[in-house]
């Protein structure tokens, strides 16, 4: 019994020091964002926060136009979110229910998409985007971010339409219904938790997403927060504090919809790794 309880306060002194590092850097953000100038190069850090600085985030949202490109990261990562899932969902049906000839191939394509990084790529689609009147669009970066996170989403649901058994499939043909209806009516919902986590991966993707947003976007009421948080880097000076307060206020939104889904997160990804 003694063991027992030996074991048990080990693990939640572990656990609280594994959320303490995970918490500390958001923390470390807060501090930063209500620290004077001078406390910020000073000897001995301010390990606490100065509530009585607080006005760096009133000054964030007045100085610069955060509400904007929140917005505008909001519409891009809701638009990757969704034109991702939608696609997936029948390419990963495809791959799991149907046997056709090069199918490896396909798998293998999906998979290889993942070792290109964006940088690469940034020429060829800004010529295409050119050809396409797609620059300076959300539109733009909304197709161009689902078409990269897309075949991770499609293998995961992949995984996840495996461990269904194709006697559901099977016994809906029987009485009538045909693939769409199948998909749509009987296996999305059984793998709905592994769409609520791609669709969590989707939607960060898009929210978090820079090069992109960056090359494709030259109009100042266009940019992302990621960019508008890459501009505050100056040639001779860096607004630290409205740096920090920004990033706190862009960082909340994907830490909440996190903790929200966590529970189906954390369950879709571990039915989208099993093998039928």
């Amino acid at each position: 019994m003694k063991r027992s309880k030996i074991g048990i306060t080990a693990v939640i002194v572990v656990l609280l020091v594994v959320a303490g590092l995970a918490v500390f850097p958001f923390y470390w953000m807060f501090v930063t964002a209500t620290t004077s100038t001078s406390g910020l190069y000073s000897d001995s850090p301010q390990l606490f926060p100065n509530l009585g600085d607080l006005g760096n985030f009133a000054d964030a949202f007045t100085d610069t136009p955060i509400m904007q490109w929140l917005g505008n990261s909001l519409v891009v990562a809701g638009g990757t979110m969704v034109l991702a899932v939608v696609l997936a969902v029948p390419t990963a049906y495809a791959m799991s229910r149907f046997g056709f000839r090069g199918k490896w191939v396909v798998g293998l394509s999906l998979f290889l998409t993942q070792m290109l990084p964006e940088a690469v790529l940034v020429v060829p689609l800004f010529s295409i985007f050119v050809a396409l009147g797609l620059l300076n669009s959300l539109l733009g970066l909304i197709l161009v971010n689902a078409a990269f996170v897309m075949p991770v989403i499609a293998l995961v649901l992949k995984g996840a339409i495996d461990s269904v058994p194709i006697d559901i499939d099977e016994a809906a043909r029987v009485d009538g219904a045909s693939r769409g209806r199948v998909l749509t009516g009987m296996i999305v919902p059984i793998i709905a938790p592994s769409l609520a986590a791609t669709s969590v991966i989707a939607f960060f993707h898009g929210w978090n997403e820079y090069v992109f947003a960056l090359t494709f976007t030259s109009q100042d009421a266009l940019h992302t927060t990621s960019v508008g948080l890459a501009g505050f880097i100056g040639e001779l000076t860096t607004p630290t504090q409205q740096v920090m307060a920004v990033a706190i206020v862009y960082t909340l939104p994907a830490v909440v919809l996190y903790l929200l889904l966590q529970r189906f997160i954390v369950t879709g990804i571990a039915a989208g790794s099993v093998k039928g």
